[in-house]
This record gives C-alpha cells, sequence and structure tokens, in this order.
C-alpha cells in the first residue's frame, strides 16, 4: 500500500450548536483561510497554519451568543478529523517530535506522536482568565477535541511565561512545529509504516 498522492481532506460538521466545513493539505505552503467569528482563536489557527506548512481553510458558523465554547471545541474536532483523514495510512511519516518554542519571556514544549492512540496530556496555566475576550480554559478544550480527533498524543507544558497571549501563542506555534516535523516523509523509512505492529 503506497502513500497517497495528495494528502488532502475536507470535513463538514453540522449539529445544533456550529456549522463548521474544513479543508486542509498537508503538503502545503502555510496558506489559511481562517473564519471562526473568534478573533483570538482565528489568529492562533493562523499562527497553527504558517508555521506548520499545513494549508487551512476553516468556516465556522457557531452559536455564540451564548459562548465560544461549542464554536471552540467543534473547530478542534473538524479539524483533527481533517488531519487525520489526510494523514492517511501514515506510510513513511516521521511519527515523533518534540519542540521548545520561545517567545519573548516564554517558552512551551511540545511533543508529539502521531500514534493513532489519542492522549493529551496539559501542563499550561494562564494568568488570566480571559485573552481578549476568548476564555482561557478553551484553549485546553481546543488542544482535546484536536488531539482526539487526529489521535495523536500530545504533550504540551508551559515551562515559563507571564503573558497569556504569549502563553497561548507558543502552545499553537510549538504544535505547528512538531506536526511539520512528525508528518514529514522520512526517506529513510521508505514504504514503511513507523511501527513494529506494521500500522498506525
Amino acid at each position: 500500500m503506497s502513500a497517497p498522492a495528495k494528502r488532502t481532506a475536507k470535513i463538514e460538521r453540522k449539529t445544533n450548536e456550529t456549522e463548521i466545513a474544513v479543508e486542509i493539505d498537508l503538503d502545503g505552503t502555510g496558506a489559511y483561510e481562517i473564519d471562526t467569528g473568534i478573533g483570538f482563536l482565528d489568529h492562533m489557527l493562523e499562527q497553527l497554519a504558517r508555521h506548520s506548512l499545513i494549508d487551512i481553510k476553516l468556516k465556522a458558523k457557531g452559536d455564540l451568543h451564548i459562548d465560544s465554547h461549542h464554536t471552540a471545541e467543534d473547530s478542534g474536532i473538524a479539524l483533527g478529523q481533517a488531519f487525520r483523514q489526510a494523514l492517511g495510512d501514515k506510510i513513511g511519516i516521521t511519527r515523533y517530535s518534540d519542540i521548545h518554542l520561545p517567545m519573548d519571556e516564554c517558552l512551551t514544549r511540545v511533543a508529539i506522536d502521531v500514534s493513532g492512540r489519542p492522549f493529551l496530556v496539559w501542563q499550561v496555566e494562564f494568568p488570566r482568565d480571559k485573552v481578549g475576550e476568548f476564555d482561557t480554559e478553551l484553549f485546553r478544550e481546543w488542544f482535546q477535541a484536536f488531539v482526539q480527533n487526529a489521535g495523536i498524543t500530545c504533550h504540551v507544558a508551559n515551562i515559563h511565561g507571564d503573558n497569556s497571549h504569549h502563553i497561548a501563542e507558543t502552545c499553537y506555534k510549538g504544535l505547528a512545529r512538531a506536526l511539520r516535523q512528525a508528518i514529514e516523509l522520512d526517506p529513510r523509512q521508505g514504504g514503511r509504516v513507523p511501527s513494529t505492529k506494521g500500522t498506525l
């Protein structure tokens, strides 16, 4: 079984709370068109695309008159589903990666395993309850939704940080750089899945 010529996916997710459409290209240039209706989340997903070099189009319409929770969580679900679909059988990928991402006073470590076994370890605390109008507790909700649906193990630890904006941004940029490394095709793998099981 050979790796797909194009690692792309389209996902549409509609519930009573949100309506989301996602398109991704894992082998893109980091182009993005993001519109969730939540300014700061848009900013984070733009960073995710730009620094992972994954092209992302994401349009979300949610019940923001209630709060941002459903839109944030469901955008993570849909993007994770698209990521998993685009990866296909995972033949030839690097699989593991880790990154220390600095931003001014802030330093965050992100380590991932594109394993098919979703698990999130989240060691991140925010000095403030909100960044702009966005609740900082929703960053964990987004990561949990993405990781669960993408099928990856992800450890995120903020080592140092005083500014909530910087902390959040290093989490997303760290994820971006880790994903970029982990999904790169390793020429030494050839046509193999990087597991002694033969499947991920």
